[in-house]
């Protein structure tokens, strides 16, 4: 099973910062002293190029990004102070969702240990989002020709706003997100299926959910490809939360999405996204056991043709 990082170009932080960047290079150093991957497992992404990113950001936006010519509005919306380093996090990352679907169609699954950025729209960052991972992923496939549909599905805490605005005119691009009704976006945009969840929402409640959801999401059309965001946000001790499921709902929430996808015999490609845990180990955990999940579950199987 191929994973991807970039944790080691740092998107470097004032003092204090509540964002986790930690956390990338964390889960890395967990899984390779897991003894579950060989060293020949991970690999390092090249950069998404200006022409991937294009399919799913304004050239103006871009050129703002790659010359720091953000205004301040931009940058407090994006939440990140603008340095080159920034830039060349933000496109290693979304270049290591574009490896993990190109190696997913191949293998059957892969992953990013760090992406699912989808509070980036068109033409702006925000929520820690420069650029859109998934959607200029779900676009380079079609584009390649690799693909014809595409399915997103989004267990981050927050709504994949951005990902739902840019993907609205893509018909092929199904989009799916559960969420938490009342955290933020607080207003939120309208994907191809959304279902929102109380503050609160406990593991089982939560499941069900998903399992009805998904059920919804496969029988619009069998994509070709599935884009999984993983977030470990929904945990019961995350800091931006507001829901209470336990490691053990979060663990039977991937490998219940991981299962109805293998059924199928699609491909799946597998995005971190959100996780802010008091406990910053508590987040890699749970990302680490999505990843494990995944291994368990998809080697040594081949996808079926498509």
């Amino acid at each position: 099973m191929k994973l991807f990082y970039a944790d080691h170009f740092v998107l470097p932080l004032p003092e204090g910062h509540r964002f986790p960047m930690e956390k990338y290079a964390r889960l890395r150093e967990r899984l390779m002293a897991s003894g579950q991957f060989a060293a020949d497992d991970f690999h390092i992404p090249t950069a998404a190029s200006d022409t991937e990113i294009l399919r799913a950001h304004d050239a103006g936006y871009l050129q703002r990004v790659v010359r720091g010519t953000l205004g301040k509005d931009e940058i407090r919306r994006i939440g990140f102070p603008w340095s080159e380093a920034m830039v060349e996090r933000s496109r290693r990352s979304a270049g290591a969702t574009l490896a993990a679907c190109r190696a997913a169609l191949e293998d059957g699954c892969a992953a990013n240990l760090a992406g699912g950025t989808h509070h980036a729209f068109r033409d702006r960052g925000e929520g820690f989002c420069v650029f859109n991972d998934a959607a200029i992923a779900a676009l380079a496939m079609r584009a390649e020709g690799r693909v014809e549909r595409v399915a997103i599905i989004d267990c981050d805490v927050h709504q994949g706003n951005g990902t739902a605005a840019i993907l609205a005119s893509q018909p092929d691009c199904f989009t799916f997100s559960i969420h938490g009704a009342r955290n933020y976006p607080f207003d939120k945009e309208r994907s191809d299926l959304d279902l929102e969840m109380p503050d609160g929402t406990t593991d089982d409640a939560y499941l069900t959910g998903l399992q009805a959801a998904l059920g919804v999401v496969f029988a619009r059309g069998r994509p070709d490809l599935v884009i999984y965001l993983a977030g470990a946000d929904p945990y019961e001790d995350d800091r931006l939360g507001r829901l209470k499921l336990t490691k053990a709902g979060l663990a039977e929430r991937d490998e219940l999405v991981f299962e109805k996808v293998k059924k199928r015999g699609l491909p799946i490609a597998v995005a971190m996204a959100g996780g802010y845990a008091r406990q910053i180990d508590d987040t890699v955990s749970i990302h680490a056991e999505t990843i494990s999940t995944a291994a368990r579950i998809f080697r040594a199987r081949k996808p079926a043709s498509l």
